[in-house]
């Protein structure tokens, strides 16, 4: 009977534990799945993250070149009324050229600054 009763013993020991050992795995299975989806959404929401960085610095890039082709503009302009010999262009006209030409070189030498700073902080 002791052998029977020691196997009895181990018998009932073992089944618990077969259950314990399912439901962990069953468990592991759920957290797994549930990982999985969320990685995905995360890189879906990078991804679109990643897009929208790109767009904005198109944005960015069309903004300064309407800046820039803007006050092209207006410096040929002004120029070509200056030659007009009935124009009577005032001081205005100059101020406006001089400041005009100041904020191109302002931006041009902005833009330069940031693509030096960028090169050293890679």
């Amino acid at each position: 009977m002791d052998g029977n009763l020691i196997i009895t013993i181990c018998v009932a020991m073992g089944i618990p534990t077969a259950i314990t050992a399912f439901c962990s795995w069953l468990l592991q299975r759920k957290i797994t799945k549930r990982d999985k989806v969320r990685e995905a959404a995360d890189a879906e929401r990078e991804h679109r993250a990643e897009v929208r960085e790109k767009n904005r610095e198109q944005l960015d890039v069309m903004l300064l070149q309407s800046t820039t082709a803007a006050i092209a503009l207006g410096e040929a302009t002004a120029k070509a009324v200056q030659r007009i010999p009935d124009a009577h262009c005032n001081g205005d006209m100059h101020k406006a050229l001089d400041y005009a030409a100041k904020v191109k070189h302002d931006q041009k030498d902005f833009l330069t600054s940031l693509g030096i700073h960028s090169l050293h902080d890679e």
